[in-house]
């Protein structure tokens, strides 16, 4: 008579159930992973900050529309604006310079600005190394800088302000990306009647400029 066996021929290992109810749960994990819906990414903020040049985006949307997609584009113009000197005044009030901006704004400046600022300006205080240090002391990881116009009676003043900036691009290349604007704009019919300031078309040349440059891609 042989001993009767006290196991079950069907009964699993502990350790097998265990491994069982392991893969059972990660598998719920990842079918709840699959399902539940991708959360939103999180859009760069780009801060421009200019003068009536750039203000003309605030009447052509389309412009604003094409250098903002896919961003969180903010955006800081003021007729009369200067960079680092007091600005002039226009109908009464005196605008922020560029430089009080960055210093009101600070880390909401967000870690791309367009600077475009200079037709009220004089080369000898047009102080674009002082500028730079104020924003990455923000945080600010790239600045575009975009270059004057070389037009009107006062080309001449505007050509010595590009050299300044085109100096400070070589000091900060990690940092400053040239906007060549004076090269872009050469013989374009974008402008009113005193070379400068931009009509619709002008401001969505403007526009396509900025953007591969804001986005971090080569035009």
């Amino acid at each position: 008579m042989h001993p009767r066996s006290t196991s079950s021929p069907h009964r699993q290992p502990r350790s097998s159930l265990a491994r069982a109810s392991i893969l059972a749960a990660l598998a719920v994990v990842l079918v709840t992973a699959a399902s539940a819906p991708a959360s939103p990414s999180v859009k760069t903020r780009v801060t421009v900050v200019g003068d009536s040049i750039t203000g003309s985006f605030t009447y052509v949307p389309a412009a604003t529309r094409l250098l903002g997609r896919g961003l969180d584009l903010r955006t800081d113009t003021a007729v009369c604006r200067r960079l680092v000197a007091a600005s002039c005044a226009f109908q009464g009030s005196t605008p922020a310079t560029v430089l009080q901006v960055i210093v009101a704004q600070g880390r909401a400046l967000g870690p791309v600005v367009v600077i475009n600022v200079g037709y009220n300006d004089w080369a000898a205080v047009y102080d674009v190394g002082r500028v730079m240090k104020a924003l990455r002391s923000m945080g600010v990881e790239r600045v575009v800088w975009v270059t004057l116009r070389e037009a009107s009676s006062n080309a001449s003043l505007y050509a010595q302000s590009n050299a300044r900036i085109r100096s400070a691009a070589r000091k900060w290349k990690r940092m400053l990306v040239v906007a060549d604007w004076n090269a872009y704009s050469r013989g374009k019919p974008w402008f009113r009647e005193d070379g400068l300031h931009l009509t619709v078309s002008g401001a969505m040349g403007l526009a396509r400029l900025l953007r591969p440059l804001v986005v971090g891609r080569s035009s």
